[in-house]
Parts: structure tokens; C-alpha cells; sequence
């Protein structure tokens, strides 16, 4: 196989040019995004189905207090016993690889996150399966490019392009999955760059046509176009689903942190399961992905998600129709955190699309009790691009998402109107979205400010320069002189007998007296020695070591451990050049 990979790269230098590589290079990736949904969407059918059949029929709906259990317990054996290594969590773990492994993906995610996520939401774990079929066509990108040993500016393409294809093809929505990948994915992007996000896009949807058929995701048929009128009700619900996003976010961190407390995954398995069964119990529309009930609710009609509840005789009250769609809403938030937290895998557009639809509905249907006639499907739909908005604050990305998996681009002044009102909102409560908030709290997460991504990148080990000579606190100025003779710096630390950092004496403050032989046994370090007014701790980020050099007029900063002992210096020069090594690295042509 390097025999192979080798050939072609020695064709490739005498008739391809880097972009007509990568564009090759971007179709294969394309198919392997299309495939990944191909596949993924059938075996979840199949599940499904299985499930659905007249075998499990004398059980009722009473299965669904073991179904969420099973699926995330096969899921988990499979991790725990067959695997033996993490399965990370769809779109995070591409951000993660980008940030901190240089797009570098372990090549089991080419196939281990299509059969978890298969089991958690076959069973009726309550996430999605956009995430796996990311991470999936992620770990084809990062493969395929490090095995070509490409640079990393290229490895970040050539993700971005797989994550446009994944998304492509599970949507079926090729445009979506550009813009989600510059908005989402890509750090720093030029127009040319483009080029094989597009490639990948189209050949992934194209595959996905051939086996999934081209019809729309949702079926959205528009009844009645918005009015005028209508637009501050539109800007209302978007505060709502910005709200909406900032609780379920908030029930996401909080679920995770209870569940971190258990020492046994076991534990986290069973009871995590149990809350999930108990909750599609009560309530059914909270299994799996939930498609169904979200094509319901863009006809404006809210039976599915109460039908085949033991809340199902209580239809023609209207105000508990409310009450079970606010709480289906509400505990939709619970259901995808504890699937996430008990081991399960999946991915959170679904979920929020689900949240968002229901919550559109909802809000048209309490407005008519006060009189207000919206249409019920518009204000679904729009809600559904807010709730993306808000919860993965990606505003772009919402309303293409939606325009295109719903043919409603005759409501894109709404889509935008709701999209931006709610992340403006989830904006004022929240900085991170669900995805990048444990990267952000670690300190791994890339954004799109190039500055603070490539001191992110910078590690301070490269940066230490450690061939000064140190001079002990006590010695004369004779033993200095000797010192300086054998020396190429002008920086000299002193230290104490323990090694600690005590000062540094500084070439030019010696250079007079350096001539006087007389003052070689009479004069001592310490008469020369400067104490800096900073110093810099190995575990420092480079954000505050590029800031103390900005700050000060020092070309060279000391670093000092935790014990105080004396490490080396990291001089202003050094860091300049690697900070335009990595941004020559890092930067997209």
C-alpha cells in the first residue's frame, strides 16, 4: 500500500498541481461522506423496523421502558470489550482533532461510530445520527490525508471537506453542508479554498440520491406566505428558541456533570437508561430522532406527539395538548443529555430540529388562544432554524439547513429574521455552543481568530532556550568573566545553590568593569545581578507569554517552575518566528 501511495505521489509531482490533488483527493472523500449516510440511515431502519414488527406488537408501548437500555448497553459493549477505545462524540471530536492532534482521527471512527449511534437511536436512544455520519466521513478525510502526508492547512481542508459531505449527504442538503463547514468546521478559509468543500458536497449528496432518493427531508408545504404583520411574531419566537437553546445547553453541561460523578460507567449505563425509558414511556415522541412527529408538526398538527401516549384520551383538551408539547419540549433537553451521558452516541441537530419545530407550533397555537392567527406550519418550520441558531450558534447554517431540507426558501426573510434573534440571544446567556464547550473550558478549542488559533497551536516546550549559562549567587566577578569567555549570549541567570532562579546579570551593565582584573576578587554576582519584574511558568499558554512580551520592553523572559527553579528563557525573536512558521502552517491558500 506505501508502495501504491508512494507511485502516485511521484505522478502527482510531475503532472498535478496541489489544487487538482486535493480535488481528487475531495471525490473520494465525497463518496466515503455519501456512503457513511447510505449506511448509517439503513441500519437504523432496519433496527427500527425489527423493533416495529408484529414480534414485539403484544408488548405495547411498555418496551420502551428497556429499548433506550439495550441499545446504549450494546453500544457500550461494543466500546468497552470489542473497541477498547473512546468513540468520541461526532462533531466535537473533529474540532478536537483539528485543535489539538493535527486533524489526526484514529481510523476505527471510520466504521465505530456508524454502529454505536446505530444502536443508541435504533433503540431509541433520543439523539440524532448527523454527528456519527461527521465524525465518520471526518475519520476518511484525516486517513486519507495523512496517509498522502499532507501538510496541515490541508488536512483542515480536506476535514472541512468531509464534514460537508457527511452533512450533504444525511440532509440532503448539499449547500448546507458548505456553509456548515466554513461556519462550523474551518478556521481560516479563502474563497479558492472552496473549491473541495463543493467537490465533496456534490459527490456526496449525488451517492446518497442513488440509494436514499431525492425527495426532501421534511415535507413542508407552504399554505400561506408570511405577511408583514407577521414579522414581530417572528422576531418573539426567536428570542423563545434563543432562550430554548440556552436551557437545553445549560441541561447539557449540568446532565454531564452529574454523571462525572459516578465512578462505575456501568452505573451510568443503568441509570441513564432507566431515566430514558421511563421518559419515552410518558412520553413517545421522544424516541430516537423523532422525523415523524417533526413532518407532523410542519402540517401544523400536533397529534403525533401525544398519540400513542397514555396521554392519548385527553386529545380534545386543548390546554393539556399545550401542556404535553411545553414538556415534550422541555424534557426533550434531558432525554439527548443523559443518552449522551449514559455512553450513548449520536448527534444533537436532530434533537434540536425536534425542540424547535414543536416549540413553533407551540407558540402559534398560544398565540390563537389570544387571538393572533399565524400559520401554524411557518412558525414550525422558522422555529426549527432558530433552535439550530441558538443551540450550536451557527446562524448561517440554520437557515440554509432549513430552507433546503424543507423546499421553504419562500420563508427565507423569516428563516433569517428567527435564525439571527436567537443567536443574538443565546449569545447574551451563553459563549459556547453544546459542541465547543468542554474544548473552550480546556483550552482546545480553535476559533475563527486566526491570532489567538495560532498561539493556541504554539507550545511553550519548542520555545525554552536553554543554552545560557547560569552563574551560581556568590561567585566572583573573576568566575563571571570566565563564564562570559565561554559564552554566545548576554544573558547570564543566577541561581542559588538549589538551583533556584535568583536574577540574571545582563552583558552590557558588566561590560566596563569586565576589563578591571583588579575587581575580579572583590566584586560578587550579586552587585550586578538584575531581579526580573516577570517571569514565566512552563504551564503558562502562550496568550499570557505573548502578552508579558508585549507589555514589557524584554527581548528575553526567564522561565521559572513552580519550585522557582531555573528552566531557561523564551526570548521575543523566537517566539516572532515560530508564531510565522505556524501561520504560514495553519493559513488555507
Amino acid at each position: 500500500m506505501n508502495k501504491l501511495i508512494g507511485s502516485f505521489l511521484a505522478f502527482k509531482a510531475k503532472h498535478l498541481s496541489d489544487s487538482q490533488f486535493l480535488a481528487i483527493l475531495s471525490v473520494f472523500i465525497g463518496l466515503a461522506g455519501g456512503f457513511s449516510a447510505v449506511i448509517i440511515k439503513n441500519v437504523v431502519h432496519v433496527i427500527q423496523y425489527l423493533i416495529k414488527s408484529d414480534t414485539f406488537a403484544a408488548y405495547n408501548h411498555y418496551i420502551y421502558f428497556v429499548l433506550p437500555l439495550i441499545g446504549i448497553s450494546l453500544a457500550m459493549i461494543f466500546i468497552k470489550y470489542i473497541l477498547k477505545q473512546p468513540v468520541g462524540h461526532g462533531i466535537p471530536s473533529v474540532l478536537y482533532a483539528i485543535a489539538e492532534t493535527r486533524g489526526f482521527i484514529k481510523k476505527h471512527n471510520m466504521y465505530s461510530s456508524i454502529l454505536t449511534s446505530a444502536l443508541t437511536v435504533g433503540f431509541g436512544g433520543s439523539v440524532g445520527l448527523e454527528g456519527p455520519t461527521v465524525a465518520t466521513g471526518a475519520a476518511y478525510g484525516s486517513t486519507i490525508s495523512h496517509a498522502f502526508k499532507l501538510p496541515y492547512k490541508q488536512v483542515i481542508l480536506l476535514l472541512g471537506a468531509a464534514s460537508a459531505a457527511s452533512m450533504s449527504a444525511i440532509f440532503k442538503a448539499p449547500l448546507t453542508g458548505v456553509v456548515f463547514a466554513m461556519e462550523v468546521i474551518m478556521i481560516d478559509l479563502t474563497v479558492t479554498s472552496v473549491t473541495p468543500l463543493i467537490i465533496a458536497s456534490v459527490t456526496a449528496i449525488l451517492t446518497s440520491y442513488f440509494f436514499l432518493g431525492s425527495e426532501v427531508l421534511y415535507h413542508f408545504e407552504l399554505k400561506e406566505m408570511y405577511r408583514m404583520a407577521d414579522l414581530p411574531y417572528f422576531v418573539l419566537l426567536g428570542i423563545l428558541t434563543g432562550l430554548l437553546s440556552v436551557y437545553f445547553t445549560k441541561v447539557y453541561i449540568y446532565i454531564h456533570k452529574v454523571f462525572s460523578g459516578f465512578n462505575n460507567w456501568v452505573v451510568s449505563l443503568f441509570v441513564g437508561g432507566t431515566i430514558i425509558g421511563v421518559l419515552i414511556f410518558f412520553f413517545p415522541a421522544l424516541y430516537g430522532e423523532g422525523f415523524e412527529v417533526i413532518n407532523e408538526t410542519l402540517q401544523g398538527n400536533p397529534d403525533m406527539i401525544f398519540s400513542s401516549s397514555i396521554f392519548s384520551s385527553f386529545g380534545d383538551n386543548i390546554y393539556l395538548i399545550l401542556g404535553i408539547m411545553l414538556a415534550v419540549v422541555l424534557f426533550k433537553a434531558f432525554a439527548t443529555s443523559i443518552t449522551f451521558a449514559a455512553g450513548g452516541v449520536g448527534g444533537i441537530f436532530a434533537p434540536t430540529l425536534f425542540n424547535g419545530s414543536i416549540l413553533g407550533l407551540l407558540f402559534a397555537m398560544v398565540m390563537a388562544k389570544f387571538g393572533v392567527d399565524l400559520p401554524y406550519s411557518n412558525f414550525a418550520l422558522t422555529g426549527m432554524s432558530g433552535a439550530i441558531a441558538g443551540v450550536l450558534q451557527a446562524p448561517l447554517t440554520a437557515v440554509f439547513l432549513i430552507a433546503e431540507i424543507s423546499g421553504g426558501y419562500s420563508l427565507l426573510i423569516p428563516l433569517m429574521i428567527v435564525s439571527l434573534t436567537s443567536y443574538l440571544t443565546s449569545r447574551i446567556f451563553i459563549t459556547n455552543s453544546v459542541y465547543t464547550h468542554q474544548l473552550a473550558e480546556r483550552g482546545q478549542l480553535l476559533t475563527h481568530h486566526t491570532d489567538n488559533n495560532i498561539l493556541k497551536m504554539m507550545n511553550i516546550d519548542n520555545l525554552v532556550e536553554k543554552n545560557f549559562t547560569p552563574v551560581h549567587l556568590g561567585q566572583s566577578l573573576g568566575e563571571l568573566v570566565e563564564v562570559i569567555q565561554n559564552s554566545n549570549r548576554n544573558i547570564f541567570p543566577v541561581i542559588d545553590d538549589g538551583g533556584k532562579f535568583v536574577g540574571m546579570i545582563l552583558l552590557p551593565d558588566v561590560r566596563k568593569i569586565i576589563f578591571k582584573p583588579q575587581y575580579y576578587k572583590t566584586k560578587k554576582v550579586d552587585e550586578f545581578m538584575t531581579i526580573p519584574a516577570l517571569t514565566i511558568s512552563p504551564q503558562e499558554n502562550m496568550n499570557s507569554i505573548a502578552s508579558k512580551l508585549h507589555k514589557t520592553s524584554y527581548y528575553n523572559i526567564p522561565v521559572v517552575d513552580d519550585d522557582g527553579k531555573y528552566i531557561g528563557f523564551v526570548s521575543r525573536a523566537n517566539v516572532f518566528s515560530e508564531y510565522r512558521k505556524l501561520l504560514k502552517e495553519f493559513s488555507i491558500d
